[in-house]
């Protein structure tokens, strides 16, 4: 046990050993990778436009790749310049073949599939979730760390491209590290036509020339007194001075320069994306992880060579005396998602312990066998980190929330138990007998033996329920493949510990005996000094309960008896444990004194306890009242049934057949009766989604411009709706992206842009993701160390964190303002400041929900419409008059819904004359040449200055080139040396073209994106709208061009595939628990009595969901605190968490019957009852022998579910909604501690009038023969 408990603490993902220990945690990360298994190929052809990548390089490279095995779907952007192609593989294709394959494929691509020069390249082995780290590069102060400016963005980007980013990549788990920001410095050469004209230069002449004006070389070896010496030839470009003395020609033996005919100067290079921070132009980059790397470890390896690289990195002295050093500043850092994701987890895993505990002391009422009980718990944890990480299991919310939920189950074995030794010693201690030794020994045996069975079969019908999650497939597959892990690990660790650990413990435990009276006098001394002393070392007053514990045991000869004097060092415990458990779960909020909060636990655990405590002590007067009214009684049940069904379901679904049924007899209007209509609007059925949205403590708004929107408007909306947003009080930083990175995993056009809000914590959190505490004084204002105090009622104000006084009895501070209670208020406050004449709506994302739905779907939001058709045109007549239609639906935000314009992007055309270029002899490709070179700019070479290279790029300069008219200027050599404008040999036209091209498997593709109004589920809103856009098609109302089609994408797609998984899971489970029960009682009959448990359960779960939506429903406050704020009541939509809680319900909602029905099994074995009235005495012993275990565990299993359910932390939004239905299902589930006796009596009864009527009939024959 020593040896698991030191292993667990070097492996859990939680510094619990505080440093003692070695560290070789479980890899840690917010949520599960669900990224699609996919590749992407990145192929860049600079300067061509979207149509252009679409027909010579995306659609041969789409076609090729195709046959690729396991290829499930190729999707595909093509933009400026730029092709992406995702391929999907099926999920059961290894990450790296997968890599090989495509690898394989394109290095045998036939020659002239693609153009000459373009080379397609593999895109980083990441995935969607590769994100972890965005960073940007400042001037700061070394001392100070305060910003100092002073550094160009050309600067910034230089050392960004040649040194932060080669260092960071070299980290351990690092795929890329891709820039972003600031210019790529280039040298630019400006050609003069007129003086080329003068000179008879042509443009070919001069690209000719600095092709071979770069140019080093080695010269082998010659040997000089003995002594060999290397010989280079040095001709690499080092300046502009080096360019502009490069020889173009010679004419008239004067020979002829590059300044000759041009202007050569240092520049920007065209760019296709950039990074504003705060309104400010910014250089940075992104940092991706490799496939299957941990998150946490690269980061911290990340850091870790940032620290080391920061002495290397330049600075430089400003004019005023200022010292400023390139810093790498991050921006976006996903270890603070995981470790307040994981800190989150962490509390609600000591909270739920520490509650456990409380319901164990309440329920026992013997200090020694609550000791056991608990033991459990973070032996059982442990235990569970050490199997996760030698099985690979990473540890995050949905993994760890395995545990979570697994906990109340985790601490029945314990009671069970433990519950049977107390009885069995209560039984031998009411005889006067008092086992020791091995006598002892055989009784701990006999006691767990009694019970091993039928706890058994609850813990396998728990286990084996859970089993069918592991057949979940694509995106719910990876993210509760973990939960499913974890739950095992658990359950199994804590039934093994209890079945092999805990009788062991208990007989030392119950074996320790002071017999001395003056070592008990010493014993209990020692306990009073080390109270005070631990009270005046830590300063903690709670230390104070093991003196009081010791005086009363020094004063026990004193009461009435040793019973009493328990109860008070019951008391004494309890009060502690409470008020820890108060101090660490403020479940009022930190507004509400600690006096009011540990109230409000009392009698939120009392309150549970207390009905349950009932249900033991009124137990055989509602049992043989049940008994005597069997009918009556099984009313309870039913209605419970039809009403989960309702809540479930909804009227119209669950009856109406009955509606339809009155209209066919004649009653017409029966669905417009005032009943009908309030049925229906009570119950509409439970909504459905595919997955709530993790909390990741930052927004991405995802807004777009209009497609002919060029740079410079561009950089004037990023700068614009980033100063605005900085203005929101909550949000930390802002750092705006418009473009592109230069990675293929951001396939961005210049029009969208992607804000990366930061808003601050709720309340201020330490290091490790755990809330603060801060001094405050007598009057409850904190104190800020320059003397001043702060409360919230003195008005509103940020406080740096540094301005306040750390102290371990102090408060959270919170740092929101008093009208923000959500993360939705400061989402809203965002789109309040963010409407801009020529920019889109966004929908509500956050960075790794929109890299997952992006890389995913193809689109910028979790909801919208997939557009498909022969041409591009007809796809945007098609997907504009969609985007009209769907603004009409009630449950879509109409500001949300917008068309991808897929044409609009101003196009400038040159038809080629071809009759003229004959005339001149101009082949196509020599005029094609000059135009990418003189109007697009060509990059010729590569300078080598030391560690940097730097583009040469020829042009002609912004003023020949920036119109049409310029165009036609732009002088073309020809065959008889002659040179002519272009406008004699080509037309220029303006046209509309395409921004961005997407297509899936080489079909053309256009997406309308929408969102839905608050409250609404995803497939609701999609029903709703594709029956609205079904109905105005059949009416004319809405006319799709011919060959136009449309499906629904995003998250309704991941859902509707889920929910057909969920059909064969559900079953797969019940059908699971089933079959233990069959294997336990041996009888279809007595399985199935054993089995209504989980009806009965699912019902309670679905009534809960369905309260928890209606505003009535707790709705009164405790000490100033809403009780549906405080858990979270709203709406909650059947989505895959939901499911998985149902499951994991399925399993407890059997363990109650189980444990019961198999011990009146036994008495019946035992008694052989033959009348009815033995009968039910015999159900009525046997439910009394098991009612008080029954009604143990399910109190653990409501009361640790409590801190769960108040959970507000990150990763709540995936643990409270599997908690909801498994809270539900168990409080109701309680009457199956009737409903089987009932159940059992029933069949047992009728079973004896079959046998006594048989026995008659073979009388009635015998006679008669």
């Amino acid at each position: 046990m020593i040896v698991v408990i030191t292993w667990g603490l070097i492996t859990a993902p939680f510094n619990w050993h505080q440093n003692l220990l070695p560290s070789d945690p479980v890899p840690v990360d917010a949520i599960p990778d669900i990224g699609d298994n996919q590749q992407i190929v990145a192929t860049e052809w600079m300067g061509r436009s979207p149509k252009d990548i679409q027909e010579q390089i995306t659609y041969p490279l789409t076609t090729s790749l195709l046959g690729i095995p396991g290829v499930k779907t190729i999707r595909s952007s093509s933009m400026f310049g730029m092709s992406f192609l995702y391929i999907i593989f099926e999920e059961d294709v290894e990450f790296y073949w997968s890599r090989s394959r495509i690898l394989e494929k394109l290095n045998s691509l036939p020659a002239g599939t693609l153009p000459t020069g373009v080379i397609p390249s593999l895109g980083p082995d990441a995935t969607a979730l590769g994100q972890v780290y965005w960073y940007t590069l400042e001037g700061r102060n070394p001392e100070t760390g305060e910003p100092t400016g002073g550094w160009d963005p050309e600067e910034l980007r230089t050392v960004q491209d040649f040194y932060a980013k080669y260092n960071l990549a070299a980290s351990e788990g690092v795929s890329e590290v891709a820039s972003i920001g600031g210019f790529v410095k280039e040298y630019q050469v400006d050609i003069n036509p007129d003086a080329m004209r003068a000179y008879n230069v042509s443009v070919m002449d001069i690209m000719s020339a600095i092709q071979n004006s770069n140019l080093d070389i080695g010269a082998e070896t010659i040997e000089i007194n003995k002594a060999e010496y290397l010989v280079r030839g040095l001709g690499y470009i080092k300046s502009v001075k080096d360019l502009e003395d490069a020889v173009v020609t010679v004419r008239n033996n004067v020979p002829v320069k590059i300044k000759d005919v041009g202007i050569v100067n240092l520049g920007p290079a065209t760019r296709r994306g950039g990074l504003d921070k705060e309104g400010v132009e910014a250089v940075g980059g992104v940092v991706v992880a490799r496939y299957g790397a941990n998150p946490m470890e690269v980061i911290n390896n990340v850091k870790a060579k940032i620290k080391q690289m920061e002495a290397g990195l330049p600075q430089k002295t400003l004019a005023d005396g200022t010292v400023s050093k390139v810093t790498v500043v991050p921006f976006y850092d996903r270890s603070g998602l995981i470790q307040e994701t994981i800190g989150t987890l962490e509390n609600a895993l000591a909270h739920e312990i520490l509650i456990c505990i409380i319901v164990v002391i309440v329920l026992v009422i013997n200090l020694r066998a609550s000791i056991l009980i608990s033991s459990i718990l973070p032996i059982g944890v442990l235990a569970t980190f050490i199997i996760m990480r030698q099985m690979g299991v990473e540890a995050n919310i949905v993994a760890l929330s395995g545990i979570a939920i697994a906990i109340g189950v985790m601490v029945d074995v314990g009671i069970v138990f433990v519950e049977s030794i107390l009885r069995y010693m209560d039984e031998e201690r009411a005889r006067g007998v008092q086992s020791r030794g091995k006598a002892f020994v055989n009784l701990i045996s006999k006691a767990v033996s009694e019970v091993s069975g039928a706890l058994s079969t609850a813990m396998l019908t728990t286990i084996i329920s859970f089993l069918p999650v592991f057949a979940m497939e694509a995106q719910e597959g990876k993210l509760f493949k973990p939960l499913a892990y974890t739950k095992t690990f658990a359950l199994t660790s804590a039934f093994l510990l209890g079945i092999i650990v805990l009788p062991t413990l208990a007989y030392y435990v119950y074996s320790i005996r002071l017999n001395g009276k003056k070592l008990r006098q010493f014993a209990n001394y020692f306990l009073v000094a080390a109270g005070i002393g631990l009270w005046i070392y830590s300063g903690v007053f709670i230390a104070f309960a093991l003196t009081l514990i010791g005086i009363n045991n020094l004063f026990t000869p004193n009461w009435k008896g040793e019973k009493f004097a328990n109860y008070i060092n019951v008391a004494i415990t309890l009060f502690v444990a409470m008020y820890y458990l108060t101090v660490e779960w403020l479940p009022l909020g930190t507004q509400a004194s600690t006096t009011l909060n540990f109230v409000f636990v009392f009698l939120a655990i009392g309150a549970i306890l207390g009905m349950l405590w009932a249900l033991v002590i009124y137990y055989e007067q509602i049992l043989r009242w049940s008994l005597s009214h069997r009918w009556k009684f099984m009313s309870i049940p039913i209605i419970t049934l039809v009403f989960g069904l309702l809540a479930w379901m909804g009227t119209e679904r669950s009856f109406g057949f009955v509606a339809k049924g009155f209209e066919t007899i004649g009653w017409k209007s029966f669905k417009e009766t005032t009943f009908w209509q309030k049925s229906t609007e009570t119950f509409p059925g439970i909504g459905e989604e595919f997955m709530p949205s993790l909390n990741e403590g930052s927004f991405l708004l995802m807004p777009t411009s209009m497609p002919h929107t060029g740079i410079e408007q561009n950089l004037q909306f990023i700068r614009t709706l980033d100063k605005r947003i900085q203005n929101i009080p909550e949000v930390e930083i802002i750092v705006g992206k418009w473009g592109r990175v230069n990675s293929a995993l951001d396939p961005a056009p210049t029009q969208m842009f992607e804000n990366t809000i930061n808003y601050i914590p709720e309340y201020i959190l330490d290091e490790d993701g755990h809330r603060e505490r801060f001094k405050t004084n007598s009057d409850g204002h904190f104190e800020l160390i320059n003397g001043d105090t702060y409360h919230l009622n003195q008005g509103f104000r940020q406080i740096p964190r540094d301005s306040l006084i750390i102290d371990n009895g102090g408060k959270f501070f919170r740092q929101w303002r008093p009208e923000i209670k959500t993360a939705d208020d400061i989402w809203q406050e965002i789109v309040n400041v963010t409407h801009l004449p020529g920019l889109t709506s966004a929908p509500k994302l956050q960075p790794i929900e929109a890299r997952m739905v992006m890389l995913s779907t193809g689109m910028r939001a979790p909801m919208g419409l997939k557009v498909s058709g022969p041409d591009l045109e007809s796809i945007e007549a098609g997907g504009k008059a969609l985007e009209t239609a769907l603004k009409d639906i009630p449950s879509i935000m109409p500001s949300t819904v917008f068309y991808d314009r897929a044409v609009g992007a101003p196009y400038i055309e040159l038809h080629l004359i071809r009759d003229k270029m004959a005339r001149y002899g101009i082949t196509v490709a020599e005029l094609q040449e000059v135009i990418s070179a003189g109007i697009g700019g060509m990059s010729l070479t590569n300078t080598v200055e030391g560690r940097e290279r730097f583009p040469v790029r020829l042009r002609y300069p912004r003023e020949l080139r920036d119109d049409p008219d310029a165009l036609r200027k732009i002088i073309i050599p020809t065959a008889t040396g002659v040179q002519i404008p272009l406008g004699d040999v080509v037309d220029i036209e303006y046209a509309k073209g395409a921004q961005m091209i997407q297509s899936e498997n080489t079909f053309l593709l256009g997406y309308v994106i929408f969102d839905k109004i608050s409250g609404k589920a995803e497939v609701e809103v999609v029903r709703e709208a594709d029956n609205i856009l079904q109905e105005k098609i059949a009416s004319g109302e809405l006319t799709l061009p011919d060959g136009v089609t449309y499906v629904f994408a995003g998250n309704y797609e991941q859902q509707e595939r889920a929910a057909k998984r969920l059909l064969l899971i559900v079953p797969m489970s019940l059908l699971a628990i089933l079959l233990i029960l069959y294997f336990q009682f041996r009888t279809i009959t007595a399985s199935l009595i054993h089995f209504s448990g989980v009806f009965v359960a699912l019902a309670g779960g679905f009534i809960l969901l369905w309260l928890y939506g209606q505003p009535w429903f707790m709705d009164f406050s405790v000490g100033g605190t809403n009780m549906r704020d405080l858990f979270q009541m709203h709406s909650i939509n059947l989505s895959i968490a939901v499911w998985v809680g149902f499951i994991a319900l399925f399993g407890l909602a059997t363990s109650d019957g189980v444990l019961m029905g198999t011990y009146i099994h036994d008495t019946f074995v035992a008694r052989n009852p033959r009348t009815k009235d033995e009968i039910r005495e015999a159900v009525i012993y046997a439910g009394l022998k098991r009612v008080r275990p029954a009604a143990m565990t399910t109190a653990t299993a409501l009361i640790a579910l409590l801190p769960v359910l108040t959970s507000t932390g990150k990763g709540a939004e995936i643990m409270v909604p599997m908690a909801i239905p498994t809270f539900g299902g168990m409080l109701i589930q309680s009457m199956t501690m009737f409903v089987v006796p009932v159940f059992q009596c029933w069949w047992r009864e009728s079973a004896l009038r079959k046998e006594n009527r048989s026995k008659n009939k073979n009388q009635i024959t015998d006679e008669n023969e």
